[in-house]
């Protein structure tokens, strides 16, 4: 009885993140009219960048992360990145019951964000762009 107990209790652990879609999801982050930017996410496992427009892969946890994006010639961008509950979540309690609900909650696998993060940026009216030089006109030799 013990070992059908184990088994149940072992099948129950590792189908609930199966079933909310993982630990870990793909967030798109783009600073619209600013391409190149570069974003900083502060994560509980360290800061993760990415260069705008990309993905970068999150793992997934109830804490809102804060996001900051940077590019020479316009103001810093911030903003926050929500986190929600994953709508699968609500059908592990009929598949993993309380233990299921319980190893997504600890893991993260009930959480989500967005799939995508926008975050505005201004242009830095006081910024002057160094303007590249001037080639000369290229004279030919030919006769």
């Amino acid at each position: 009885m013990r070992k059908r107990a184990i088994i149940l209790l072992a099948l129950l652990v590792t189908g609930c993140a199966t079933i909310t879609k993982g630990t870990t999801q793909t967030v798109a982050v783009d600073t619209p009219g600013v391409p190149g930017a570069v974003c900083t996410i502060q994560t509980q496992n360290g800061p993760q960048m990415v260069s705008t427009p990309g993905t970068v892969v999150l793992s997934k946890g109830s804490a809102p992360l804060p996001i900051q994006c940077t590019k020479e010639c316009y103001a810093m961008g911030s903003s926050i990145i929500p986190s929600g509950t994953e709508t699968m979540a609500a059908g592990n309690v009929v598949f993993g019951g309380v233990i299921g609900l319980g190893v997504d909650a600890a893991s993260g696998a009930m959480n989500k964000y967005p799939d995508i993060v926008t975050v505005a940026m201004m242009p830095d009216q006081t910024c002057q762009q160094p303007v590249a030089p001037r080639r000369a006109p290229r004279v030919s030799n030919a006769k």
